[in-house]
């Protein structure tokens, strides 16, 4: 792959996302752009800002080859629009300059685009690859973004050790052994993790806690494990377990229960019962897991199911698993996209998008036809080692299972647009009790945690249209070591001073905020009101946990930056902390309290309980890494592998602090110079 940087801008100033616009023009041979690009254009927007965008357009493309590779648009502000791969870079990019027949969402990208960056790929399947890449990491405003990106939860039946072990596991795959899956949630692994340990014994303890024990423990005693830590099953014994196990996992299951059936049967005309009943439910909870799995299949193996329901300009998109004839469970999905783009434009971007970090099945099943069905069937192919195949069925089996996940989607979405309007009503009714001119559409709740001023925490919980949204949530670690423990108001100051004065340096809205921005190396011009369906970066209503000591704190924070147009309500507990008592302190107005069965009191209540479940939980997480911080950490050049290498070696700590030099220095995997900066820091005032 070959990069081919055709501006100046910084590669590292990204966000993430996907590519939804699929215009190849019809010729992909070398394009011939007109000299007249002021031809007709659907837009309800100043045609000269499309004009300029497409003279910009019209630079880049006099110089770019005609080979695949992936394009990137920017704005004044370096922000990435849009992310698109081609088969003819030359071609397609020909397509945005001509200037005809453009849609609405098309003509907007134009009009924004002050730069474009390119990289030229050896094929196709290749910029598709990457496109799908550089989506993730941007989120382009003009592409579909896949706004879930949770890792999905495996099973892993380990293969480093003696004694393979079997536990759940997201993330990377670096440790060895077979994985399975995905599982659409932990709950569905954890049963099925149960359920495994009851029919092959097989260990879930950690390799430390399996390489120190001495007797079985109690999964041991309760027949969940067959004890290999303490010898109680052969090494061979046990290896064919985890084999069956496997086996299992991988789709043999009738093969594994019919071999446990006949070593049933056999333990039982030898009269040795007891064995046969541990057969009889070892049988048993393979049924289990075979049996509550809901929609099962009959001839689809291994696939997965996607299906698209679009209502009122939203997009849902159900995920449905299936491995080894089971129904492994189902995810929904609500993608961003341009109420422009049709179903197939959308489901085709997010199958690109859902696939870039994990491998795909055999068998991918779409209720839509997507573009560039073969092209993106080889790009997964790529990643694995077999064939995958993505097909739209019209019949049979799998059309019954494309149908079933479609039912399942347009019922997620009817919950979503009912809970939206819900909460629209809300939001709305919170903003007329707070006197605002309109219903706030962000919403951010303060809090505080802390023991008597020892890991102190400041958290922020983001609310909006959608309910509380997660991805924005903020922790602030109180670092003014001025302030004396326990002082609330000092730390409400700290958190909101930091948090807004990010705020203008990042997305200042004035020209004197710009200018403030500017001086601390931040954005140099105001950034322009987000579009009405993208979620702002300010806040309309800022809630503080505390009363008139609180909220006059908080007020003072927000001057201290220049910032005095963002509404500001304390949120005080009623006597004894009763819930449903509070007092709201807005500027300008008398303490109030709204009606007992308001329905938006219930919801300030729920705003002001998640952001005090947030700021413990953070609190506590903080807590937790200070009582297990281990003073090899504050050493340079000391990571986990090192510092395990010292642990083994020495056993504790204590023992590494009285240890000589040569001692350390004779450690396996630890060089002289790391033994010298651990014995030098350990006796730097000898």
């Amino acid at each position: 792959m070959s990069r081919r940087a055709l501006s100046d801008l910084p590669p590292d100033t990204f966000d993430d996302g996907r590519d939804a616009e699929r215009e190849e023009p019809a010729d992909e041979s070398e394009a011939t752009l007109p000299e007249d690009t002021a031809a007709e254009i659907d837009f309800d927007f100043e045609p000269g800002a499309v004009e300029a965008g497409t003279e910009v357009i019209r630079r880049f493309w006099s110089t770019l080859p005609a080979s695949p590779g992936v394009y990137r648009m920017f704005d004044h502000r370096g922000d990435v629009l849009y992310v698109g791969k081609a088969k003819n870079l030359k071609a397609r990019v020909g397509s945005y300059a001509r200037g005809q027949a453009h849609s609405n969402r098309i003509a907007r990208m134009i009009s924004q685009t002050a730069a474009m960056e390119f990289v030229t790929t050896a094929t196709e399947t290749e910029a598709l690859l990457l496109e799908a890449n550089l989506i993730k990491q941007l989120k382009p405003r003009f592409n579909v973004l896949m706004r879930d990106d949770k890792s999905f939860p495996y099973i892993l039946v380990t293969a480093d050790g003696p004694a393979p072990q079997i536990v759940k596991h997201r993330g990377a795959r670096r440790r060895k052994g077979n994985y399975y899956g995905p599982f659409a949630s932990v709950w569905a692994v954890n049963r099925t993790v149960n359920a495994l340990q009851r029919a092959f014994l097989l260990r879930t303890c950690t390799d430390s806690y399996y390489e120190n024990r001495t007797r079985p423990c109690l999964l041991y005693q309760i027949k969940r494990c067959s004890g290999p830590c303490t010898g109680e099953i052969a090494q061979e014994d046990y290896a064919a377990m985890a084999d069956s196990a496997r086996a299992f996992l991988a789709g043999k299951s009738n093969a594994v229960k019919d071999r446990m059936r006949a070593e049933m049967q056999e333990a039982s005309e030898a009269l040795e019962f007891e064995r046969a009943a541990r057969y009889r439910d070892r049988i048993a909870a393979l049924s289990a897991i075979q049996g509550v799995q809901g929609v099962n299949t009959q001839g689809v193996e291994e696939a997965d199911v996607f299906a698209l329901d679009e209502q009122a300009g939203q997009f849902c998109i159900e995920v449905f698993f299936f491995r080894n004839f089971q129904n492994w469970g189902n995810r929904a999905y609500f993608p961003k996209a341009d109420r422009t783009m049709t179903p197939d434009e959308v489901l085709g971007s997010f199958i690109g998008q859902f696939y870039d970090d994990k491998p795909a099945p055999r068998i991918v099943l779409t209720s839509h036809a997507i573009e560039d069905a073969e092209l993106v069937a080889a790009a997964l192919s790529s990643r694995v080692d077999y064939r995958v195949e993505i097909h739209r069925p019209l019949r049979g089996e799998r059309k019954n299972l494309v149908d079933y996940a479609q039912r399942n989607a347009k019922e997620a979405l009817a919950r979503r647009l009912a809970d939206t309007a819900s909460q629209g009503k809300l939001l709305a009714a919170l903003g007329q009790a707070f006197g605002m001119e309109k219903a706030p559409r962000r919403i951010e709740v303060y809090d505080n945690s802390h023991i008597m001023g020892t890991n102190a925490v400041g958290g922020m919980i983001v609310a909006g249209p959608t309910g509380f949204m997660k991805t924005h949530y903020r922790t602030f670690n109180i670092k003014n070591e001025e302030l004396t423990p326990g002082d609330d108001f000092g730390m409400m100051r700290e958190v909101l001073q930091r948090r807004f004065k990010r705020l203008v340096k990042e997305a200042p809205r004035t020209a004197r905020e710009a200018e403030v921005a500017a001086a601390e190396g931040g954005a140099p011009e105001p950034v322009p009101a987000e579009e009405s369906e993208s979620f702002p970066a300010w806040p309309d209503l800022v809630l503080i946990d505390g009363g008139k000591g609180q909220l006059d704190a908080a007020r003072a924070a927000l001057d201290a930056v220049g910032v005095t147009d963002v509404p500001l309500v304390g949120v005080a507990k009623g006597r004894d902390r009763d819930a449903g008592r509070e007092t709201f302190f807005v500027p300008g107005r008398p303490p109030f309290k709204l009606p007992p069965r308001d329905p938006t009191l219930y919801f300030v209540q729920r705003l002001r309980d998640e952001a005090h479940r947030f700021a413990i939980g953070s609190h506590r997480a903080k807590r937790k890494r200070e009582m297990v911080k281990n003073p090899l950490d504050e050493i340079a050049g000391i990571g986990p592998s090192r510092k395990r290498a010292l642990l083994h070696h020495f056993g504790t700590v204590k023992a590494i602090e009285r240890a000589a030099f040569e001692d350390l220095a004779k450690t396996p995997g630890v060089n002289a110079a790391t033994a010298r900066a651990v014995y030098d820091f350990f006796h730097a005032g000898a």
